[in-house]
């Protein structure tokens, strides 16, 4: 129940982040004259690209350099076009609503200029996103798990799971798999580089794709680590950090 509380605790910090956060860009475009309420709102078009920033940078995979060169242009072109389509359609939402009020004489001025500039939209998206990064990381220390539990998000839900009952973590390309007793798999994107510092020094590195708890093996062959009925490949570059039998 505890470790329900600290996670709710945690969404809703999170969540105070981004409120606060919009004020604050609020307050900053209130500058280009709009209404605070009007500011607000065109304010709130960062978040879609923050939150976007925030979730596929870290999945960028520079292991094929080339790749993840193209992966990175690929994804800060459409943030940045979604953002700029973003105030697009917000200004003229304002101007529309200021259009209908009583009295009111509305000379469609355009988008201003600093809202279509790329690098005004990128540092505030990667302020955003960092900031966020870095307020998790407090909570993280501030607020941790219970001792001997995890807790990490599968198929949009937050699961809480005693470190012991992990079996073994699975890497598939820019997913992976956190395989549980009793049969139980959570898929995750998290790298497995990440889920090794988490869970140090509980699991050891067999592979560059397998990360198995220490106290879930069973039998050690040449090549092959076992948990139960489990077969895992145990490659060479991580052989001398496997304990033999």
């Amino acid at each position: 129940m505890f470790a329900i509380f600290v996670s709710v605790m945690k969404r809703l910090l999170v969540i105070s982040y981004w409120i606060v956060s919009t004020l604050l860009v609020a307050i900053c475009l209130s500058s280009l004259g709009y209404r605070f309420i009007e500011a607000l709102f065109i304010g709130t078009m960062f978040l879609p690209g923050a939150l976007a920033a925030k979730y596929f940078f870290p999945k960028v995979n520079f292991k094929n350099r080339w790749s993840g060169i193209k992966d990175t242009i690929f994804v800060v072109l459409g943030i940045m076009l979604g953002e700029i389509l973003l105030f697009l359609v917000a200004h003229f939402c304002v101007l529309t609503f200021r259009e209908n009020l009583p009295g009111s004489v509305v000379d469609w001025p355009d988008l201003p200029h600093i809202l279509e500039n790329p690098v005004f939209i990128a540092i505030f998206l990667t302020t955003l996103a960092t900031g966020c990064h870095f307020f998790e990381s407090w909570l993280d220390r501030k607020l941790p798990d219970l001792p001997g539990t995890i807790s990490f998000t599968s198929d949009r839900k937050q699961v809480t799971l005693p470190i012991d009952d992990i079996l073994y973590v699975e890497s598939n390309d820019d997913a992976t798999a956190i395989v549980a007793s009793g049969g139980r798999r959570f898929k995750n994107y998290t790298p497995i580089s990440r889920w090794e510092a988490i869970l140090d020094p509980h699991f050891i590195r067999i592979h560059r794709s397998f990360l198995v708890n220490r106290a879930a093996i069973t039998h050690v062959d040449v090549d092959l680590l076992y948990i139960g009925d489990i077969q895992l490949p145990i490659s060479r570059k991580y052989k001398n950090s496997v304990p033999t039998n």
